[in-house]
């Protein structure tokens, strides 16, 4: 979609927000807490943004941009380049961070510029009348962002924690989650170290209540060359048989051989090139699925295969 960029906000140091609008002011479409778009940057680049606003609205949406100095351009034309008036490709919402409306409490966990999920998350909590508890840490008040909106929309459900650069001065997570407290759902996200650090404190936890919205793609400890190396994949509708090399991604191969799959972060955090397969055992290298729809989808720009077998793909 062409959207209509209606106006942008200073929402915290280094961190602007986004409301874009349909440039005929029609409805948008709708979506649910925890929900992203894609917005076309600077030079095609495509960057995912989760939707901070209510979601009970449909006549915009909300992102929030948080100036990344060593990143790869995406932050730095949203913050120097784009102004009020301005069109900004965006696609329809997708939700891999979806809220549990059934829960008997849930329990959000900020980093951050990682609040924008949960802020969505907060407004939905609220209009359902559910029980949550929210805490958002950030460096100082100077950083955090949508700080009165949480105040007023939270009514004492949220605490803010504010370490300096002292890590030991912040929220103590550990003993947050000591111990998991049935029907209750935790939601995290923030700095790819911060969601490090709730993982571990949350692997006692059931995991089906324990959810993760990454921005990057974190580290994966113990994968190695040795684990990359050729394999195969199968086109279902085609029999076409395609080697995948240590050094190239499915995804990579198929674009190679002019098969078309929707792609995006390319790192598997965005749920945009999701494939089912239909024999085989993949290696899930991804971010984004759950258990039970692993047993069934990879993401191909991650995802591979033991090294001599072969993935049959639904494509």
């Amino acid at each position: 979609m062409q959207l209509l960029v209606r106006a942008i906000t200073l929402e915290a140091e280094d961190v602007l927000g986004f409301e874009v609008v349909h440039p005929q002011r029609t409805a948008l479409p709708p979506f649910t807490a925890g929900s992203h778009v894609d917005v076309t940057v600077a030079n095609g680049m495509c960057r995912q943004y989760s939707l901070c606003n209510d979601p009970r609205e449909r006549h915009r949406y909300r992102i929030a941009v948080l100036r990344e100095r060593g990143g790869r351009g995406g932050s730095k034309f949203m913050h120097e380049q784009v102004r009020v008036g301005d069109h900004l490709d965006v696609s329809s919402p997708r939700n891999n961070f979806a809220l549990n409306e059934t829960a008997g409490r849930s329990l959000l966990i900020a980093g951050g510029i990682g609040v924008t999920p949960l802020l969505s998350m907060a407004y939905r909590l609220r209009s359902l009348g559910a029980s949550y508890e929210m805490h958002y840490c950030t460096r100082n008040v100077e950083r955090t962002a949508f700080a009165a909106e949480l105040s007023e929309l939270s009514r004492g459900a949220i605490t803010f924690h504010h370490d300096h650069g002292d890590p030991a001065r912040g929220l103590d997570i550990g003993r947050l989650l000591r111990e998991p407290e049935p029907r209750t759902h935790v939601y995290c996200c923030g700095p790819t170290a911060f969601m490090r650090a709730v993982q571990n404190a949350s692997a006692h936890w059931p995991s089906d209540s324990i959810h993760f919205e990454y921005f990057a793609a974190p580290s994966q400890a113990g994968v190695s060359d040795a684990d990359s190396g050729e394999f195969e994949v199968e086109l279902a509708s085609t029999g076409a048989v395609y080697a995948v090399p240590a050094d190239q991604s499915i995804l990579a191969v198929l674009r190679a051989a002019g098969v078309n799959v929707d792609s995006s972060c390319e790192a598997g955090v965005c749920g945009t090139c999701r494939t089912r397969y239909l024999r085989g055992n993949p290696d899930h290298r991804d971010f984004v699925l759950t258990d039970a729809e692993r047993r069934d989808s990879i993401m191909p720009c991650v995802s591979r295969a033991q090294p001599g077998e072969r993935l049959i793909l639904d494509c």
